[in-house]
């Protein structure tokens, strides 16, 4: 008969779309069926699953497209200095100087070459990671049991599922024995969720939606049937992946400070171009002269190095890091680590090793690790050893079944007890009674193990398992132990209660006359190194919050054990949090949110909120997480990581950043290298944009006082490419002070270049400039050299203080001769390598042609050689200045 009916269900019209507007959970499973047209004993014929797949379409995800090799190279060009360098560079050319429009080329090429070929490498090792296998799944089709691939799977399918499969679609439960689901990749929660087929009320939170099973989950015991109500997109992983998609990722800070940097270089070329070239039309300059003094200003003023010198500063931290297991999907999301503020993080798997394990035994003789050497727990872990269906792997670790039944195994097996054995029958869980027993073979007939919610356990024993014998068990005792049981559960341990008994007969109720053996805690145990790392954190002024689908109580737990939770700090669950977001615009719900540490029992589109919140709030987050329902966020924080191994696909492809060993310490490790690129980022801005300014401000002066331009737009170019960019790069290379993780997060809408910065640029520009100013006069007025011998003393005063230039960029509270900046070989490196290249274009005769250079003659390399030691003496005498009043100051001044 129900085949026939379901042929009728068949030959009736159907909608084009089945996608059910009534939430399933809500319904009975009678309902779910008849509202999908689907017969629950035979299943949907072939032919109109065929009609159903072309009408919904497969059932999987949507995959972001893997970047293409072009996308990945125009993205090198977005960046306004490299603008700027392709407008000098047309200008050149349209002047006809052809060297110097080939000398900026050649700089954007290899500044793009750089930067491609590392985001091109990221691109491919992610594409590698984020490759799955197809999973195939049971079904019911045509009144046969089938394997089909999961991507055929409809609205209506009946997918039928055992202990260990992975769930593949949404469905509606319509058979369940003893059945489990894992959910932690989904909900956050680490312990299974026992699953019935009874409907619920429509507003339950997902993670107590009973009747329902979710595609991404796992079966972990026991079997059932489901109707299939949504596949895709339409599933809960698919709603949490349109969400990772319509969240909008935030620019980088870098990216963003180097744009505000490139901003303010347009405007300052310009102006000073425009206002040096009517000064020397005023004091009676050709016109035509003046529009190549300007251009030459143009060059000048543009630090050709920088983009190249970022680049591979960023490439180098992004190297690093690899060489850790941390796959950066982004050059700038290196750096931007080291400007977090604020670490949003999940627990399962993340903080917590995602596996249960016991950590207390509550006895009548009182409380105990399951390490203790006591006969009473060695009691308590055979009868829990022995109330399982779980199956231990060798060594003690793998295995197969409910994670609290292979903890138990596990804890039995460490305490040095032999696997369970003598099992002659065993009593299914039973959900009403909310236990399980197992009966085994004894020498006065057979032994009971029982194990199940400790209310329930408790409220059917008899007796108690004390010291010295069993004993009886009254209402007051009872009443004791429920209170012992409230206590761990306030800790956010989970509990299972232990009872046992001997009888004759095998067959007799596994549940009357019982004796109560104890209560078994368990708790998801914290990675070992995440106290230490959260302490790091903490130290570096990094504030780490606790975002999850847990319970409030074990999160609160969990929290304190890592060292998250602050005094004075408060938890905040899901539903109070999605209240005081609502409310947003009160100064009271705002602090509310930002005094609490943890929040628990949060859903994917909360998490999405409190991170644009803390954005909002002028906080850089980071959101960390493995599963499914922290994919929204990590695409929305400033920067997501992402774990390699636990992680999902939609968790790894909404990342910046990857961990492939799934070390949450490997954070810690990116946020000081992060800082340390930016404090080379800054030193080297500075070493540029101080000698770029000097070479503007020596043109300048030179022309503004009627006298022979000193340098002329190669000469420029060729200081630019080569006396600025190697030291630049050797500062880019910096291993930091090893003080990074003892400062304070620097204010994030603080810009790369602040105010002091501007000021030290501007000092150590003038210093140069009166240097070389002062050489060239010397040369022309003094020794009597040509002009262009005058211009080659000029052209190497300059060269020289810009070498000495790079010691000027130590921090002010390191030492004189023992620093970050005279520790770094590749500084000593790149100044041999430039006072090679500098001889080079005095005494090649072919380069130095080229450059209109003419050799000085001794007193001209000798006042080249003094001259230029005034800058290096100026800026150190500076910083010791600093040092000490610095020092002088009170504390907290």
């Amino acid at each position: 008969m129900q085949t026939r009916k379901s042929h009728e269900m068949e030959g009736m019209e159907r909608p084009a779309n089945l996608t059910l507007s009534i939430a399933p959970h809500g319904l009975s499973a009678e309902e779910v069926a008849e509202l999908l047209s689907v017969s629950v004993n035979d299943g949907l014929s072939e032919a109109e699953a065929l009609r159903r797949l072309a009408s919904h379409g497969p059932n999987r995800l949507r995959r972001q497209k893997p970047k293409s090799a072009l996308s990945i190279l125009l993205h090198q060009f977005r960046s306004v200095i490299v603008w700027l360098l392709a407008a000098a560079a047309i200008i050149s050319l349209m002047l006809g100087d052809n060297a110097e429009a080939a000398a900026i080329a050649v700089v954007l090429l290899l500044n793009s070459a750089i930067g491609f070929y590392t985001e091109l490498r990221a691109a491919r090792s992610m594409e590698a990671l984020l490759h799955i296998a197809e999973v195939r799944t049971r079904v019911r089709r045509d009144g046969h049991i089938r394997m089909i691939d999961a991507r055929d799977l409809v609205p209506g399918d009946i997918v039928v599922l055992d202990g260990g499969d992975v769930v593949t679609a949404d469905l509606r439960l319509i058979e369940a024995s003893h059945l489990l689901a894992d959910e932690s990749v989904l909900t956050g929660e680490s312990a299974p969720v026992d699953k019935s087929t009874a409907k619920v009320a429509d507003d339950t939170h997902l993670a107590e939606r009973t009747p329902m099973l979710f595609k991404g989950t796992s079966i972990t015991r026991g079997a059932g049937a489901g109707i299939v109500t949504a596949t895709g997109m339409e599933t809960e992983l698919g709603r949490i992946s349109k969400l990772a998609e319509t969240a909008q990722a935030e620019t980088s800070p870098l990216e963003a400070r180097l744009e505000r940097l490139g901003r303010t270089l347009i405007w300052l070329t310009l102006v000073l171009s425009i206002a040096t070239a009517l000064a020397g039309i005023l004091r009676g300059h050709a016109p035509a002269d003046m529009l190549q003094t300007a251009v030459a200003l143009a060059v000048a003023a543009i630090p050709e190095g920088l983009p190249v010198v970022a680049t591979l500063s960023l490439a180098r931290g992004m190297w690093r890091m690899a060489r850790r297991n941390a796959l950066i999907r982004r050059l700038s999301a290196v750096e931007t680590l080291g400007a977090t503020t604020v670490i949003l993080t999940d627990k399962t798997g993340t903080l917590t090793e995602n596996r249960m394990t016991v950590v207390r035994l509550l006895l009548e003789s009182g409380d105990f690790s399951p390490e203790a050497q006591d006969q009473d727990v060695k009691r308590a872990l055979k009868t829990g050893a022995r109330c399982t269906t779980a199956e231990l792997g060798r060594g003690g670790e793998a295995g197969t079944g409910d994670p609290m039944e292979l903890a138990l195994l596990r804890a039995a097996h460490n305490s040095g007890l032999p696997p369970p054995d003598n099992r002659v029958g065993q009593s299914a869980f039973d959900p009403e009674r909310r236990m399980m027993a197992t009966i085994h073979a004894a020498p006065d007939g057979a032994s009971f193990a029982i194990k199940g919610a400790p209310e329930a356990v408790i409220d059917v024993c008899e007796m108690v398992r004390g010291p010295d014998g069993p004993h009886a068990l009254n209402d007051a005792l009872k009443a004791k132990w429920i209170d012992r049981n409230s206590d761990a559960a306030s800790e956010g341990l989970r509990t299972l209660g232990l009872a046992m008994k001997t009888e004759r007969d095998a067959d007799a109720d596994p549940y009357a006359g019982l004796t109560l053996v104890g209560l078994v805690c368990f708790a998801d145990p914290l990675r070992a190194d995440i106290p230490p790392a959260i302490a790091a954190c903490h130290q570096a002024g990094v504030r780490v919050m606790m975002v999850t689908g847990d319970h409030a109580a074990t999160a609160a737990r969990v929290a304190s054990d890592a060292g998250i939770r602050r005094d004075g700090s408060i938890v905040i669950e899901g539903r109070e949090l999605a209240t005081l977001i609502a409310d947003g615009g009160s100064e009271e719900a705002r602090a509310r949110i930002r005094a609490a540490d943890v929040f628990a029992r949060v859903a994917p589109e909360t998490k999405l909120t409190l991170v644009s919140f803390h954005q909002e709030d002028g906080q850089v987050v980071a959101m960390t997480g493995d599963g499914v329902n922290d994919a929204p966020a990590l695409k929305k924080a400033d920067i997501g990581v992402a774990m390699g191994q636990r992680g999902t696909q939609v968790a790894r492809e909404a990342a910046d950043m990857v961990l492939k060993d799934d070390d949450f310490a490997t954070i810690v490790e990116a946020i000081r290298q992060g800082r340390v690129i930016f404090g080379n980022i800054r030193k080297f801005i500075v070493y540029l944009m101080s000698c770029n300014l000097c070479e503007v401000l020596v043109v300048a002066g030179a022309v503004g006082a009627g006298l022979p331009a000193p340098l002329s737009p190669l000469q420029i170019l060729f200081l630019n490419l080569v006396t600025d960019v190697f030291p630049a790069f050797a500062l880019g290379m910096g291993q930091g002070d090893g003080c990074e993780m003892r400062r304070p997060p620097r204010d994030p809408s603080e810009p790369i270049i602040a105010r002091r910065e501007w000021l030290k640029i501007a000092g150590l520009a003038g210093a140069q400039t009166v240097a070389t100013l002062a050489a060239f006069l010397v040369a022309l007025n003094q020794l009597h050299l040509s002009v262009e011998q005058a211009i080659t003393v000029a052209f190497l005063t300059l060269a020289l203080a810009q070498l000495w230039n790079v010691f000027n960029t130590r921090a002010k509270d390191t030492g004189l001769f023992d620093n970050d900046v005279t520790r770094n070989p590749y500084i000593w490196g790149a100044i041999a390598l430039c006072l090679i290249l500098l001889a080079m274009a005095i005494w090649l005769s072919g380069l130095a042609a080229v450059l209109s250079l003419a050799a000085p003659g001794k007193a001209g390399m000798t006042l080249a050689a003094v001259a230029s030691l005034f800058p290096l003496l100026i800026g150190q005498a500076t910083l010791v200045v600093a040092f000490a009043v610095n020092r002088r100051k009170p504390e907290g001044a």
